[in-house]
Order: structure tokens, then sequence, then C-alpha cells
């Protein structure tokens, strides 16, 4: 199984997402626990708060000699145990110490004991403590028969206080001079005598309590507690707040599983494009046995394969073009001595054709080597030596040197800016002298050359007067050997090879040939495209 996740990409992805589901299922399951926690500790103190608030305040305006009598009467009457204890005994920690004298209340909880709620008294350096099993009907009549007495013990302003004070911890308590809408159609007898009336809401889980106060020397008020909702311990909000939760964490994990595979494809992708753009040299880092491994060492495989076969072949043609030059040579000492001693004017005519095919023979051997060095050096992935290169001055050099070998046509440098690139100033001088010789031998009259700056390249275009190149061969004349036409003997000489050559040189600087049709001499527009100087 091990061997098998090593060596299976989708295999591994697979058993990475089933792992990211169950890590996420599990912290989701933490964090509604944690939070489910949270809440219920939040709900108890909440709810504790107020109950806490009046029992403290009424306790403190007790005399010290009647507070126990107090406790005793209103333990029985909450059916809870009331007592206070001095802060030393009950020993506090730090942080409860602290909640304790902001106006906090404890809530400790115990399956056996109950609940118990801790608060400071006002004024003293006691606590109440208050113990009970559970909430009941007795206890919220009890508590709101106590906060309406309180309430109406005093006049408006310091009732309005003490209720102030109730509501300041978020309870629902509030007082009203009209009858409460909730009340519906409740007994009024049950009000009118002091009694406390409690009101289900049962669509919202909630209760509500009632009572009608009557101050002495004020209309009657009336006392609304509530409505105290029941804890709900899943509320919908939360579950698709969870859910959302978790959806992201598996988006964000199958995301970064998916982006590492594309990653790695990627890179194979780019190998692949710089393997097809001539970079023999390109491999891929293998950096697992998986697929896609698996896939990169059969690349770098067959790169390496391809260089070398491309290499021989080469080395092969280099080493034939070399070895063509001894019989060459041979052949022209020998017309020499032949022309030496004959004096025959039919013989020396003949011999100087057989001289000036050698010297085609020598220029097509010179082009056949140039064309393999280049392919060597693109085979091997050697870097140009780049240096800065004044296109100008090198097309100006072409041109005088072109001139004197073709008199028939005007050769001309269209005015302008000097404009340097960086590259090898011996291939870019091959490539433009190509493409103006060949220019020359198709141009009935004329010849242009015209260099020009664009936002990131440089442009240089060899225009011609002649019959242009028809647009479905201006793919395959850049391609070795490739003639216009099937003859090797017309006038206009060349063997194929000096338009591969400037396409060669041209991807060596990372740069591109082109040809269309002259706008201004209506013959072919040769462009080389090289990048400009930063």
């Amino acid at each position: 199984m091990r061997r098998a996740l090593v060596d299976s990409t989708f295999l591994r992805v697979y058993v990475m997402l089933a792992a990211t589901l169950v890590v996420a299922l599990g912290l989701a399951m933490l964090g509604l626990i944690l939070v489910d926690k949270v809440r219920v500790e939040y709900y108890r103190e909440n709810l504790a708060a107020a109950p806490m608030q009046l029992l403290t305040s009424v306790i403190a305006e007790q005399p010290a000699g009647q507070r126990e009598a107090w406790l005793t009467r209103y333990s029985e009457a909450l059916d809870m145990s009331l007592s206070l204890v001095s802060i030393a005994s009950y020993a506090p920690s730090y942080f409860e110490r602290i909640r304790l004298e902001r106006g906090g209340v404890l809530v400790e909880y115990s399956g056996e004991q109950g609940w118990r709620f801790v608060r400071l008294v006002p004024g003293s350096g006691m606590v109440l403590e208050a113990s009970l099993m559970g909430m009941s009907e007795r206890q919220l009549r009890g508590m709101t028969m106590l906060a309406g007495n309180w309430l109406a013990a005093v006049d408006g302003a310091a009732r309005n206080a003490r209720l102030d004070m109730l509501t300041a911890s978020g309870f629902p308590i509030s007082l009203a001079n009209t009858p409460p809408e909730a009340l519906g159609e409740q007994p009024s007898e049950q009000l009118d005598n002091g009694e406390v009336v409690l009101h289900l809401l049962p669509e919202r889980w909630s209760v509500a309590l009632f009572m009608k106060l009557h101050p002495q020397g004020e209309p009657p008020s009336w006392l609304t507690v509530g409505p105290m909702e029941s804890y709900e311990s899943r509320p919908p909000a939360l579950l698709v707040s969870l859910l959302v939760l978790l959806m992201s964490a598996l988006a964000l994990a199958i995301y970064m599983i998916v982006r590492g595979i594309e990653a790695r494809m990627s890179r194979l992708e780019m190998a692949a494009t710089r393997l097809a753009s001539g970079r023999l040299d390109t491999r891929v880092k293998v950096e697992s046995s998986d697929f896609l491994g698996r896939v990169g060492m059969a690349f770098n495989g067959m790169a390496s394969q391809v260089q070398s076969l491309l290499r021989a072949q080469q080395d092969m043609i280099r080493a034939v073009s070399h070895e063509l030059r001894t019989p060459v040579a041979r052949i022209r000492f020998a017309t020499q001595m032949v022309e030496d001693m004959s004096d025959d004017p039919l013989v020396r005519s003949q011999l100087r054709g057989v001289d000036n095919d050698i010297d085609e023979l020598d220029d097509l051997i010179d082009e056949i080597l140039t064309y393999a060095r280049l392919d060597s050096e693109t085979i091997s992935g050697v870097e140009t030596s780049a240096t800065l290169v004044d296109l100008r001055e090198v097309s100006h050099r072409v041109i005088e040197s072109l001139e004197s070998l073709h008199g028939a046509v005007t050769l001309q440098l269209a005015p302008g800016e000097d404009i340097e690139v960086n590259g090898d100033a011996r291939y870019l001088q091959r490539a433009i002298q190509n493409l103006v010789a060949n220019a020359c031998r198709h141009a009935h009259s004329k010849v242009k050359v015209t260099l020009s700056e664009e936002s990131r390249m440089v442009r240089l275009d060899v225009e011609d007067d002649g019959d242009g190149v028809p647009p479905q061969a201006r793919q395959d004349i850049f391609k070795p050997f490739a003639r216009l036409d099937d003859s090797r003997t017309r006038s206009s000489g060349g063997y194929g090879l000096g338009l591969s050559i400037v396409q060669k040189i041209m991807a060596w600087h990372g740069g591109s040939v082109m040809v269309d049709e002259s706008p201004s001499l209506q013959g072919a527009r040769f462009s080389l495209m090289l990048p400009r100087r930063p």
C-alpha cells in the first residue's frame, strides 16, 4: 500500500482528500462542541445575572441583624438555598475575584448538587451563594414577585434607577403604565390581587411573567419579565456557519492539492515548449516516482535521445563538409596547373567555368558549415556572446560590400538614428548580408534597408522591387535548401540555405524573421525582429 501511494498520484490525491475531509469534520465537531459550551455558559450567566443582581441589592438594604431571617424566608419562598459567606472564606481565584468585583456572576454546575450562583453583595465583603437543583415555575413567580415589590417600594425616579440596574445585564424586564399586549385574555382578577401571571409562548419556546404594581400614591403599572427563551443547543445559523467553514476548508485543501499537480504539469508544459523552440538542453526536475515523475523521466530521456541524434547528425554534416574541402582544393590546384600548361583559349574558357563551379562549391560548403554550427550551438544550449551592436553601422558595411557586386541595383539605407541591440556582431552581420544579397538577386532595380524601434523590439526591413514571394510559399522558403523554383542553374544563384541561416540566427538571439509584401516597392519585404535593449 505504501508503494502504491508513492507511485500513484491519483491514489495519493484521493487519500489526501479523504484525510482532509476527516480532519475538517473532526475540527467542525470540535468547534461545534466548543462553541456550544461557550454559548451554554453565556446563557447561564445571562439568565442568572438579573436575579442575582436583584437578590444582592435587596439583601444589601436589609439590616445586618435581619439578614439571616430574610435568607431563611426567601430560601423557602424561592425553593433554593441562600447563604452569605465572606469573600475570604469563599477564596475565589484571581480571575474569579476580578469578575466578582466587576459585578459579574460565577456559575457552577454539578450533576449531584445542581447549580450554584455566586455574586458580591454591594458595599460589603460578603458574597451571596444561591444553590438550586433546577429552574421551576415557583422560582420564576417568586423572583418576579420580589422584583415587583422591590420596584414598588420606591417612587418614580428611584424606581427607574432600580429598573435600569436590573436591565443593565441584558435581562428582558420592563415597566409600563398600560397593560402589555401579550397579556391577551388573561384574568384581570389575579393581576388586581397582586399575583404573578405566567404566559407560555410555545411557538418561540419561551415564557413571560406579568405583575401589576400598586405604588403608593401613584397609578398602577405593569411589570413584564421576559420573554425568556429556552436554550437552543444547535441553532440553524450556527450549523450554517460551521457548514460554510467546513466547505471553505475543503475547498482550500482541494485547491492546494490541485495547485501542486497543476504546478508540476505547468513545468512539464514549459519544458516541452522550450524543447519545441529548439532548446534541446531543457530538462525537467524529477521530484518523485509517481506518474508525473515517470512522465518527467520519460521526457528527459526523450530530450537526451533527440539531442544526441541531432548532435550526431550535425557532427556528420560538419565532418563531411570539412572533408569536401580537401578534394575541392586538389581540383582547384589541378585546374590551375592545366591552365598554366595550356594556351588554348577554349581550354582556358572551360577552366574558368570549372573555377567558378569550384567557388560555388566552396560557398555551399561554407553555408552548410555555418548552418551546422548554428544548429550545434542551439542543440548544446550555447548562449550568444552578447555585445552592443550598432545595426545601422552593420547595415552600412553590408551595403558597401555588395554595391560593387550588383551594379545594376541601387542599394539604399533609409536615414534615421543609430539603433543598438545586444547580440553577436558576426552573426547579425551574416543575417543582414544574407537578406540584402537575396534581395539584390531578385530585385529589378532597387533595394532599401530600413531600421525602426518599437515598444519592445527593434525592426530591420529589407525591401526590393522584384516579383515578391507568393503567400503560400512564405513559410517554406525558410526551410533548408528550399527554392521558389526547381532550377538550380539559373543566373540568380543561391542554394536555399541563406534564409534558413537567417532564421537560426534570429532564433538564437531571441528574435524572429518574417516575409510579406513591400508597401513601397511592391516586391518582397523581409523583416528581422530583435528584442529591444533594456
